[in-house]
């Protein structure tokens, strides 16, 4: 796996460690409001070739947050 790869991999696996570890009962609630906005932001850019090419995708075409789905 390229190293690229493998950072990004890492990264969305531990958001998504975070995100369960969010939902069980007794989490630490201000430790995951502490960790999770500064993970999210060293996501690194997905590699090339990570998703499939679709030219009509328009990535600013979703709803601002997921209060407005």
């Amino acid at each position: 796996m390229c190293p690229d790869c493998e950072d990004f991999a890492r990264t969305v696996l531990l958001l998504g460690q975070l995100a369960l570890y969010a939902d069980m009962a007794g989490a630490d609630l201000d430790f995951v409001d502490a960790v999770s906005p500064s993970l999210a932001v060293s996501l690194p850019e997905p590699p090339p070739g990570m998703f499939p090419d679709d030219p009509d995708h328009d990535p600013g075409g979703g709803p601002a947050s997921l209060g407005d789905v």
